[in-house]
């Protein structure tokens, strides 16, 4: 026999083992690619948990700061889920069937489950039909959106808060319940409020007096009752 390749044993011994040693490596991609996927799912519930409780807490606490500052009413917080989120199918099985239709399997899990939140609430009754931020007023939008900020500040509280104007829309009765309520929350956190109302000036601690006259901007401390007057007078030169 001629042409014989004498180191084919050789070869063939050094291939077999560079295969051998490909499918391990393989094997150990496989599983580590799983491994992944496993941590992967596990944060997204974990993520979707974090959620949930947050959002309960957030929805307790709107419940009950709405219900303050309109006690005649009602109000709550809906979470908005995805229609498809109430299939029993996990997310290794949703990859599966992704994979076998040609679709990419992290689109599929990616998805999100919930696509928003949305504010139900009654102004006249605790029993009447309850109407969404679209259908309300300038004045009862601020109270819901009032009450959002408290109830989002209770769960996560900030050292200070600054608010301006935000009780110009409201009606008195509305504006004498935020200022209570942002009153009793100051044993927390500092709020720092402008306003043209003479309500928040009843509750507040100290008034600064911001002036601004020949081109130039003036703050100044001042007490109470000159607040007070400082505001009357303002609000009598508007009403001229």
């Amino acid at each position: 026999m001629t042409n014989v390749n004498k180191r084919a044993s050789e070869n063939y011994t050094r291939f077999e083992e560079k295969r051998t040693e490909l499918i391990s490596r393989a094997e150990e991609l496989d599983e580590s690619k799983q491994s992944i996927e496993n941590l992967i799912d596990q944060l997204k519930e974990q993520k979707v948990t974090a959620i949930e409780k947050t959002f309960n807490k957030v929805a307790d606490n709107f419940s009950q700061v709405f219900e303050t500052l309109v006690p005649r009413g009602t109000g709550k917080l809906i979470i908005n889920q995805r229609q498809d989120t109430g299939s029993a199918e996990t997310a290794p099985k949703k990859r599966k069937r992704a994979a076998k239709q040609g679709s990419n399997p992290t689109e599929v899990t990616n998805e999100n489950k919930y696509t928003g939140v949305s504010i139900q609430v009654s102004f006249n009754s605790k029993k009447d039909e309850q109407l969404r931020v679209e259908q309300l007023s300038g004045g009862q939008k601020t109270v819901c959106a009032i009450a959002l900020i408290l109830a989002i500040q209770m769960v996560d509280p900030a050292p200070f808060y600054l608010f301006d104007e935000i009780d110009a829309a409201l009606d008195k009765q509305y504006r004498i319940a935020v200022a209570r309520t942002i009153k009793r929350l100051s044993n927390t956190a500092q709020f720092i409020c402008t306003t043209f109302r003479t309500d928040m000036i009843n509750v507040a601690d100290t008034f600064f007096r911001v002036k601004f006259e020949n081109k130039v901007s003036t703050v100044t401390e001042v007490s109470r009752q000159d607040a007070v007057n400082f505001i009357r007078g303002n609000n009598k030169m508007e009403e001229l």
